[in-house]
């Protein structure tokens, strides 16, 4: 783990209320699919949890830039992040997170809500660029179709890659899309869209509540234990 400054390349819209944020480091960041850093704007006093947050990386390993991606809110971080200029500065703490994609792991399902597809697309992407044969199916539930942040890129991946599945759930409203399914990430679900779930390992981010309920219902499902892994996002 280590410090590096880096420079903002570029915001990205991904919905109404989620923002992506590139950036350039000083120096290369080695990190693994799934990991996070810490994002400081207070460098006088690091202790400080209103303005230094831990963010995922919400991009593959092997490209030059570093990405994350956030819900703006009022906070005073997200208005910090929001009010960043291209070529601004910031101080990036990283790598942190054990909950992280292996390259030989043959099966694995990510059962996510909302924000917590951030370390998805760095695992997802990954498994795409290197061209791994990995089997991999996403639930992602949202509140409504509007709120799906990185359908654009999961769309592609899956049209490109046969071995890569997303399933699409919103809880709100009834979908207009048909490829939307209504209702939460359910038990029954699962059941039905991961038939070998025995064989997979299952993924779990997100905000601490989200987490503990989707792995009650990986192990509600008849996932083993011990092939549930699982990261609770720091600061919610």
């Amino acid at each position: 783990m280590k410090e590096v400054r880096a420079s903002l390349i570029e915001s990205i819209s991904r919905t109404l209320s989620v923002e992506s944020f590139r950036f350039s480091p000083e120096e290369k960041i080695s990190f693994l699919p799934g990991q996070f850093l810490q994002l400081i704007f207070d460098e006088q006093n690091k202790d400080n949890k209103e303005l230094n947050k831990y963010l995922s990386f919400s991009v593959s390993p092997l490209k030059e830039y570093i990405e994350v991606a956030k819900r703006i809110s009022d906070s005073s971080f997200s208005q910090r992040l929001k009010g960043l200029n291209q070529g601004d500065e910031v101080l990036l703490k990283a790598p942190m997170g054990n909950c992280i994609f292996k390259d030989e792991y043959q099966k694995i399902g990510f059962l996510i809500g909302g924000i917590g597809i951030t370390p998805v697309i760095s695992i997802i992407e990954y498994i795409a660029e290197k061209r791994i044969n990995t089997d991999v199916v996403l639930l992602y539930s949202n509140r409504t179709e509007e709120e799906i942040a990185f359908r654009k890129e999961l769309d592609g991946w899956q049209q490109n890659n046969a071995n890569i599945k997303v399933f699409y759930t919103v809880t709100d409203c009834q979908p207009k899309d048909n490829r939307c399914i209504a209702g939460r990430i359910s038990k029954e679900l699962v059941r039905e869209k991961v038939t070998d779930l025995e064989k997979r390992m299952m993924f779990v981010f997100g905000p601490p509540k989200m987490v503990e309920a989707m792995k009650a219902v990986c192990l509600e499902s008849g996932c083993r234990q011990d092939n549930i892994r699982t990261e609770s996002f720091i600061g919610y």
